[in-house]
């Protein structure tokens, strides 16, 4: 028998062989993406039930199920850390994804130890809304705009006090805001918003800065001097964003997106966007987020991408020029 006949036939046979296995492992791939969901899907949110960013994400889930053909199930967990971290370890088959917090991934590794890597762990999928933070005062605050207080912060160096989570992405926004403006606000740290706005409704900080109680807003009792936002707000049409008092060099990423661990395969990715899309497009989707005060944000799976890497970088030296101070 000549050798190199039979070694030629044999690696002919093996690479037949491959490519027939890798054939079926394509079609497999496609047949399981074609039938999928096939079973419910788990919706992780990183925050704890009742809140506007989790009633956001039950509405655009009951929504988005009916076009799937699947409950998607949403479970809160407790703390971004372990709620992020349990979509980053989760099967990559479409069957967990969750809610993509800002703070969890554009801030919190630049402060402490996360267990995920924000660029590597994550295939995001959409973009469904976003969130109306801003600064705000009491009603009858001498301060009628934002620009009253930044003169009145330049005239009196650190008398402007302002409440609000330590190490928030607000708390950022507004020290570079600070920053931009060669003035200085004294910082009050508190839990929340909520407990931000008790102190200022009894007189003890001049603003409160991050999530506002729209109800205090609607009955007069707060004024909203400035939305920390990108894009205007269809809510509230005549307060001043970013861009328009000159800050539009500040990100503030306030986005509320789905994503789901690295390596979900393309096509079910885009399954996902699909349905999630024409959710957004329900008008049981639209009169709820309007209940919410919530605006509604489209971004697809690319864009998201692209966003949340360009704005980890934006914190990351956003972090180290503040913590210079």
């Amino acid at each position: 028998m000549d050798f190199r006949f039979s070694r030629r036939r044999t690696f002919g046979l093996l690479s037949l062989f491959s490519i027939l296995s890798f054939a079926r492992l394509g079609s497999t791939q496609e047949v399981d993406i074609a039938k999928y969901p096939s079973r419910p899907i788990t919706f992780n949110v990183a925050v704890s039930a009742g809140g506007p960013t989790d009633l956001c994400f039950r509405l655009v889930s009951k929504e988005a199920e009916k076009l799937l053909g699947q409950p998607i199930v949403v479970v809160n967990k407790a703390g971004l850390a372990i709620g992020m971290s349990s979509v980053a370890v989760a099967k990559p088959d479409g069957y967990t994804v969750g809610h993509s917090s800002n703070s969890a991934l554009l801030l919190m590794p630049y402060l402490e130890k996360m267990p995920f890597d924000t660029l590597k762990d994550f295939r995001h999928i959409i973009q469904v809304a976003a969130v109306n933070f801003g600064i705000y005062v009491k009603a009858d605050s001498p301060f009628k705009t934002f620009k009253d207080v930044v003169a009145y912060a330049a005239q009196n160096p650190g008398k402007i006090t302002y409440g609000g989570p330590m190490n928030s992405i607000h708390y950022f926004i507004t020290e570079q805001i600070a920053k931009k403006e060669k003035i200085k606000f004294t910082h009050i740290p508190f839990k929340g918003s909520p407990e931000a706005t008790t102190a200022l409704l009894g007189g003890h900080i001049v603003f409160g800065t991050g999530d506002f109680n729209y109800s205090l807003l609607e009955a007069g009792q707060i004024r909203l001097l400035l939305l920390l936002r990108e894009e205007r707000s269809s809510e509230y049409p005549k307060t001043p964003i970013l861009k328009d008092l000159g800050y539009d060099d500040i990100p503030a990423p306030y986005y509320l997106g789905i994503c789901g661990p690295k390596g979900i395969p393309d096509g079910i990715v885009l399954k996902l966007e699909d349905a999630f899309k024409k959710a957004m497009n329900t008008q049981a989707y639209i009169d709820g987020m309007k209940e919410l005060r919530l605006p509604i944000v489209y971004r697809d799976h690319r864009a998201l991408d692209d966003y949340v890497a360009r704005n980890y970088e934006l914190f990351g030296q956003i972090v180290k020029d503040i913590q210079k101070k």
